[in-house]
């Protein structure tokens, strides 16, 4: 039982600096760098304090070319360290996806078992606060076709701080996308200590009987917001956080479809290709028979994300959205 005098509330912000805080101080081996990631101590403040705490050689600034950042994380994981890489914004992360595709996830597979590549790549992403284009991207998708990474999305600070912890200790690549519109407007309980949250597992953050709202990330907060309108209608509804998106929990997926009959995934990146349709995908495979009605997605557009900020609400799924999409599901 975790005592009041070992909780704080934190944000979400907060929350991932005392993850890095506490790896920083256990472990010699692990190192954080990106751009601004050091003196400045990152666009969002993530890493603020930290070089101060450890030095220049632990927590460093590096030039602006994401190819590089994450080769020489690449480089730094085979010669036995934990590099923690932060890419500014997720949308940033094309350049380097030779290193990516080519290299990241390859290295176990390549040398039959004899190295892996224990390296985090932290990156915000995703939209709700007006920012200009290529700063909203959601590349969870692209990011999850590559064999051999995992990917990891939390969407509040106790949570995040324990999936962070393990993401370091973790002896495969993993990428781990961290929400902006969540960094500081979401407060919760966080413990002092050192603890870790096990990655490939879903969360159940909601009951119900009627339908299942299937989301990760963002759309967790939005999903919340549509269940709360439909209990007041009358409807029950049940919701399944993938904080991890690969590997994925599909047994928890399955579990809740097949009681409510009916499943609504919601994610912010573009509808076509997008991670959804990979669930929707596997639940017409394994809970066919059990549905009452076609699984549908609530998701960004097929367009730049956001074409223009001042109509990004457009573009974003809200809860009116994810409301009209139950209500067709239970029609």
């Amino acid at each position: 039982m975790i005592t009041e005098q070992r909780v704080k509330t934190q944000t979400m912000v907060q929350a991932l600096n005392d993850a890095l805080d506490l790896a920083l101080s256990r472990d010699e081996r692990v190192l954080v760098f990106g751009e601004d990631a050091g003196h400045m101590g990152g666009v969002f403040r993530v890493t603020d304090g930290l070089q101060k705490r450890y030095g220049e050689s632990r927590v460093f600034d590096t030039p602006l070319a994401e190819s590089g950042i994450i080769g020489y994380g690449i480089g730094l994981a085979l010669a036995g360290l934990r590099p923690v890489a932060e890419i500014q914004f997720a949308g940033f992360l094309y350049p380097a996806l030779d290193q990516i595709l080519s290299h990241l996830g390859r290295y176990r597979h390549r040398t039959r078992g004899r190295f892996h590549i224990p390296m985090v790549i932290r990156a915000p992403y995703g939209g709700g606060v007006h920012t200009p284009e290529q700063h909203a991207d959601s590349p969870e998708g692209i990011l999850a076709q590559v064999p051999g990474v995992k990917v990891v999305i939390p969407s509040e600070p106790h949570r995040a701080k324990g999936l962070l912890l393990a993401a370091i200790e973790d002896p495969d690549p993993v990428f781990f996308l961290e929400a902006i519109k969540l960094y500081r407007s979401v407060r919760n309980e966080v413990p002092d200590e050192y603890y870790q949250i096990p990655l490939g597992r879903a969360r159940f953050v909601r009951e119900g009987d009627r339908a299942t709202l299937i989301c990760y990330g963002g759309m967790v907060e939005v999903c919340r917001k549509a269940a709360e309108v439909a209990a007041r209608e009358g409807v029950e509804v049940e919701i399944i956080e993938l904080e991890t998106l690969v590997p994925l929990d599909m047994d928890a997926v399955l579990e809740s479809v097949r009681k409510t009959g009916r499943a609504v995934i919601v994610y912010e990146a573009m509808r076509t290709g997008g991670f959804g349709a990979e669930v929707a995908a596997r639940i017409a495979e394994d809970a066919l028979y059990y549905l009452e009605a076609p699984v549908l997605r609530v998701a960004g557009w097929d367009a730049p994300y956001p074409p223009f900020s001042s109509i990004e609400h457009h573009y974003r799924p809200d809860a009116r959205r994810v409301l009209a999409a139950l209500r067709q599901v239970l029609t």
